[in-house]
């Protein structure tokens, strides 16, 4: 129960209760603290038992702490052998690149891979320095019209 309690921390702990509660109560204290956990053990230990009935002989092995996400995905993950499969896949999914590939599609520009070569062959309307410029520069985006009564 108190297993990340250390040792500094308990003395500190024992000398308070004994300057709050005094030498003579601390006996009664520590007995009405501990008949008060007890109870509310077999409370919550009789609950779970109620909810075990309720649920039906299909859920006798429910355990409450399955109820933690982190501890149903453990417990899932552990007990599947497909994941070589997993691990397969999440090797060959690049994130970074395919939301660069999105974000490239949204903006109307070609992706990096599929980008044409830099050594473009010159156009019969203009050179290709011009060309290269013109691309440089992206078309500045269009804000909407400023509407001070919609503020």
């Amino acid at each position: 129960m108190f297993s990340d309690i250390g040792a500094l921390e308990l003395v500190t702990l024992i000398v308070l209760a004994v300057l709050v509660f005094g030498p003579d109560k601390l006996p009664k204290v520590v007995q009405d603290v501990s008949r008060f956990i007890k109870k509310i053990r077999e409370f919550s230990d009789s609950a779970k038992e109620d909810i075990r009935s309720e649920l039906g002989p299909d859920f006798k092995d429910f355990e409450f702490e399955d109820l933690n996400p982190k501890t149903f995905i453990r417990k899932q993950l552990d007990g599947n052998e497909d994941l070589g499969e997993l691990k397969e896949l999440r090797s060959t999914f690049d994130l970074r690149k395919e939301m660069n590939e999105v974000a490239d599609a949204v903006n109307g520009r070609e992706s990096a891979p599929a980008a044409a070569p830099a050594t473009a062959p010159a156009q019969v309307n203009g050179s290709a320095p011009d060309l290269l410029k013109k691309q440089d520069k992206p078309a500045a985006p269009e804000h909407p019209p400023y509407d001070s009564d919609a503020t």
